[in-house]
C-alpha cells in the first residue's frame, strides 16, 4: 500500500479519538458541567449533526481545490475545535468546540476515501479505504481508552488537550507524506451533483445512516450501561472501551476483505448479524461476562460494515464520487446523531439503559431491508440491460 495511506490513517486516528472519546467520559462530563446523561449525550448528537451538515457543504466548496490543500485546511479546523473544547468552561462552549471539530470530520473522510481509492488498483479499493479507516478503529483501541484514562485521572478537558496535539501531528503527517496534486481540471460541482440522480446512491446512503446509526444508538450510552446494569466499576470503562475498539479493528480489516470479494452479499450478512447482536445485548447486559463478550462482537460486526458501506457508495456514484463519498460520511453521522438522540429519549422516558440497544436493533433491521431492496433493484437493472 502507498505510504500516503499512512498519513490518512494518522489523521483518521486523531479524528476518531475526538469523536468517540466523549462516550467513555460521559459520566465525567455530565457531572462537571451539571447536566444529565441524556444532555451530555447530545454532545455526541451535536458532533454527528455538524459532520452530516458540514461534509457535503465543505466538500462542494472545495471541488476545484487540490485535495492535499483541502485535507490540511480541514485538519486546521480539527485543531481549533478541540482546543476550544479543552478550554471551555460551559456546556455551550463545549458544544461549540465539538461542532467546529466536527466540520473537519465528514469532508476529510469523504475526500480521503477518494484519495485512498485512487492510490490503488480498482480491485483493492475497499482495502485502501479500510486502511485509512483503520486509523479510526485503532483510535478505539488506543486513543479512546487512553483518552478515557487520562480524563478520569486528570479531568476530561485534559483529554481534549491531548487530542489537540494529535491534530497537530496529523497536520504534519499529511504535509510530509501525502503528495501534492494539482486540482482536477475536469472537476465539476455539476458532475458531482449529477451522481445523486442515481436511486442506487440514495439507497446506499440510507443503508449507511440506519446501519451505523443503530450501532451508535447503543454505543453512545455504553459507559452508564456497563456501570449501572452490567455491574462493572467506573474504573473498568477504559478497558471496556478497549475491548470494543479491538473488535472494531478486527472487523474493519475483515470487512474489507469480504467487501472486495463479495460486496453486497457480505454486507447483507453483516447487517443481519448486527441487528441480532444488538437485540441480544439487551439481555446479556445484565451480567458482566456476557455483556463484554456481546459488546466485543458488536464492535467486530459493526465496523466490518464500514468498508462495504463506503465502497458501495463509490460504486453507485461512478467517476464523480468525491461529493457522494462525503455525503456517505454525512449519512454515517446523521445516523449516529439520530441513534444517540433516540437512545437518549428512551432513557429519559424511563425505559432503562438497555433501551438504546433495542433502538439500534430496529435501525439496523431497517438498513438490512433497504440494502436488500437496493440489491434487487440492481439485479433488475442489469437484467434489463
Amino acid at each position: 500500500m502507498p505510504l500516503a495511506l499512512l498519513a490518512l490513517a494518522i489523521s483518521a486516528f486523531g479524528i476518531g479519538t475526538t469523536e468517540f472519546a466523549v462516550a467513555g467520559l460521559l459520566p465525567d462530563v455530565s457531572a462537571d458541567l451539571g447536566v444529565d446523561i441524556p444532555a451530555a449525550g447530545l454532545l455526541v448528537t451535536g458532533y454527528a449533526l455538524a459532520v452530516a451538515i458540514g461534509a457535503p457543504l465543505l466538500t462542494a466548496a472545495a471541488t476545484r481545490l487540490p485535495r492535499k490543500t483541502v485535507l490540511l485546511g480541514l485538519l486546521g479546523l480539527f485543531v481549533l475545535g478541540n482546543l476550544l473544547t479543552a478550554v471551555a468552561t460551559s456546556y455551550g462552549l463545549v458544544m461549540l468546540g465539538r461542532v467546529v471539530a466536527a466540520l473537519c470530520h465528514g469532508a476529510f473522510f469523504g475526500v480521503g476515501s477518494v484519495v485512498a481509492a485512487g492510490l490503488v488498483p480498482p480491485q483493492r479499493r475497499a482495502a485502501a479505504i479500510a486502511l485509512m479507516f483503520t486509523g479510526l478503529t485503532v483510535a478505539n483501541v488506543v486513543g479512546v481508552p487512553l483518552g478515557t484514562a487520562i480524563g478520569h485521572a486528570f479531568g476530561w478537558r485534559t483529554t481534549f488537550w491531548v487530542i489537540t496535539v494529535l491534530g497537530v501531528v496529523a497536520v504534519l503527517g499529511v504535509l510530509a507524506l501525502v503528495p501534492r496534486q494539482p486540482a482536477d481540471p475536469a472537476a465539476s460541482l455539476r458532475a458531482e451533483l449529477a451522481a445523486f440522480g442515481n436511486p442506487r446512491l440514495w439507497l446506499a446512503l440510507a443503508t449507511t445512516a440506519l446501519g451505523f446509526g443503530g450501532l451508535f444508538a447503543a454505543f453512545t450510552y455504553v459507559a452508564p450501561l456497563m456501570i449501572d446494569v452490567a455491574g462493572f466499576p467506573a474504573g473498568a470503562v477504559t478497558w471496556i472501551v478497549l475491548v470494543f475498539g479491538i473488535g472494531a479493528v478486527v472487523g474493519n480489516l475483515a470487512g474489507a476483505k469480504a467487501a472486495d470479494r463479495a460486496l453486497v452479499p457480505s454486507l447483507l450478512v453483516l447487517l443481519a448479524l448486527l441487528a441480532l447482536l444488538l437485540g441480544l445485548f439487551t439481555i446479556t447486559a445484565a451480567g458482566p461476562v456476557p455483556a463484554i463478550v456481546t459488546l466485543a462482537a458488536i464492535g467486530v460486526v459493526g465496523f466490518a460494515t464500514v468498508p462495504g458501506l463506503q465502497t458501495r457508495v463509490l460504486d453507485a456514484a461512478g467517476s464523480a464520487g468525491t461529493l457522494a463519498s462525503a455525503a456517505n460520511i454525512s449519512a454515517f453521522n446523521l445516523g449516529n446523531a439520530v441513534g444517540a438522540w433516540l437512545g437518549g429519549l428512551t432513557i429519559g422516558a424511563g425505559l432503562g439503559l438497555t433501551s438504546p440497544s433495542w433502538v439500534g436493533a430496529l435501525m439496523v433491521a431497517g438498513a438490512f431491508g433497504i440494502a436488500l431492496a437496493g440489491a434487487r433493484r440492481r439485479e433488475r437493472v442489469e437484467v434489463a440491460a
